[in-house]
């Protein structure tokens, strides 16, 4: 099946902001459209991203929201505010023939790569990254931020995608504007299969997104692509502010291996992982959570797709700052240097 970059957003287009998941807090809405508005960015705002809402609107009312922004000809691009939890019910209610019909660039992640795998069963390349948090969060924009995300609003494809000088994953304080806590980025690294040629970039089409969306969409086995377009493709996972104890990140991918979906594979991407969020019922270590998520996945790499290509610490995901991993995307991996680049759908 072939797949579709959207066009780039048009000068006489608008960018729409749609709530597929919660509804906006307004001061961080009006600051996310001012940010964007600083790049040349008009905005629209559609029914269930209306602030003023105390509740997300219906199922049915988000995903006639999104339908209406991309069959929208004066529409370019479409970003989420914010995510959530609960995206997944509203995909029994889209049009997939009337988004085939309409690609447009779309723009998000957590509960919203609900929406993304949506799209990529219809071969629709779709980006990450949302107004909340990844513009409103800090004084200013990030260099970062703003780097892949012109990419991914103008230009054909991310292409080589660098290292951010600087990461955390601090939770921003709207309250008090303190100043983060930021880190030295140590980069990513790579493990490659004993049968794997260390030596060999490996390709493939990018497919899957948070790890907690992945699992329920493997619960639900209902918006699953058909096995065989997974072949040779690329599997991306971040853990989002979940922050899963590894061993079930380990059962996730033992249970894909066990249903022939693993082996199908060539390379795995893996976001860097957060361990700080205030909702956690356990307290993970710093230091050793990455290590030990980087252990359970080789396990089952070795045991069900030996000859593939790993990335631990890419800069995606729910730390900040962070690129906006385009689903759908062919992605280039070169475990000689670690380097990660983005082609077009």
């Amino acid at each position: 099946m072939a797949f579709t970059t959207p066009s780039p957003l048009g000068d006489d287009q608008s960018l729409a902001i749609v709530a597929p998941s919660r509804p906006p807090d307004a001061t961080k809405l009006r600051i996310g459209r001012e940010r964007l508005d600083a790049l040349g960015v008009e905005t629209r705002v559609f029914p269930t991203a209306e602030p003023e809402r105390d509740e997300p609107a219906s199922p049915a009312a988000r995903a006639a929201d999104i339908e209406d922004a991309f069959v929208d000809p004066e529409v370019g691009a479409v970003m989420a505010y914010t995510g959530g939890d609960d995206q997944i019910r509203i995909l029994k209610h889209l049009d997939g023939d009337a988004l085939a019909a309409n690609p447009t660039r779309f723009l998000g992640y957590s509960d919203n790569d609900n929406l993304r795998l949506f799209l990529w069963n219809l071969g629709i390349v779709s980006y990450g990254l949302g107004v909340h948090p990844d513009l409103v969060c800090d004084a200013e924009l990030r260099p970062y931020t703003e780097r892949y995300l012109r990419r991914a609003l103008f230009e054909e494809s991310l292409g080589r995608v660098e290292l951010a000088a600087e990461w955390t994953d601090d939770w921003f304080d709207f309250e008090t504007g303190e100043p983060r806590e930021w880190r030295d980025n140590p980069g990513p690294t790579t493990w490659v299969g004993p049968r794997a040629d260390p030596e060999k970039p490996v390709s493939g089409r990018v497919w899957g997104g948070s790890f907690a969306i992945v699992k329920w969409h493997l619960q639900a086995a209902r918006y699953l692509p058909d096995p065989d377009r997974l072949d040779g493709a690329v599997l991306a996972l971040e853990t989002s502010e979940d922050v899963p104890p590894p061993r079930e990140v380990g059962y996730t991918l033992r249970a894909m291996g066990e249903r022939g979906l693993l082996e199908r594979f060539d390379a795995l991407l893996v976001g860097r992982p957060r361990t700080n969020a205030p909702t956690l019922e356990w307290d993970p270590e710093p230091e050793g959570y990455p290590g030990e998520l980087r252990g359970v996945i080789t396990r089952e790499l070795e045991r069900y797709a030996p000859d593939a290509v790993a990335g631990f610490g890419y800069d995606f995901g729910h730390t900040d700052p962070s690129f906006p991993l385009p689903l759908g995307a062919v992605a280039t991996l070169d475990p000689a240097d670690g380097s990660l680049r983005f082609g077009p759908g």
